[in-house]
């Protein structure tokens, strides 16, 4: 069986930057398991494992743009220490959910001063490009379920 659109596809890999810096990796953790065509991937990625079958090796280049998007300076912004009552001890990497006029964003604290802490809107991975290093394990039809909750059920997947 071919990736295709409603086909739960489970795989191993290994995430890079240019660098070759490794940013994730599912060794150790187990394969990865997700349901093509339901965005539970990045679609760049989506992209280059479909039609593929198990067994396959696939490495992919992906552009920001089929990733996270590109980054936006302006999603970086100072704001007064004070506005995070209740927290006692900020550290970077800290992420917070903060509410705009477009609804929440995820904000990840960048910057600490005295006074004052900088937070970047931007996903963590935006503007990077990513390569990928994976090996399809399985292809197999989804199931009624998974295609009605829009995610894998099982090992590598979600469990309710």
């Amino acid at each position: 069986m071919k990736v295709a659109e409603n086909t739960v596809v489970v795989i191993d890999y290994t995430l890079t930057n240019n660098e070759g810096e490794v940013i994730d990796t599912s060794d150790g953790a187990g394969p990865l398991a997700y349901l093509q065509g339901f965005g539970n991937i990045i679609d760049g990625l989506e992209e280059a494992l479909e039609g593929k079958k198990a067994g396959d090796k696939v490495k992919a280049s992906i552009e920001p743009a089929k990733a996270y998007g590109e980054r936006h300076d302006e999603m970086a912004q100072e704001v007064p220490k004070e506005l995070f009552g209740g927290v006692e001890n900020i550290e970077l990497g800290m992420q917070f959910e903060s509410e705009t006029d477009d609804g929440p964003v995820m904000v990840t604290v960048v910057a600490i001063t005295d006074d004052m802490v900088t937070v970047d809107g931007n996903h963590p991975l935006a503007g990077v490009h990513l390569n990928f290093d994976v090996t399809i394990r399985e292809v197999r039809e989804a199931t009624a379920e998974e295609l009605e909750h829009g995610h894998v059920h099982g090992d590598g997947g979600h469990h309710h």
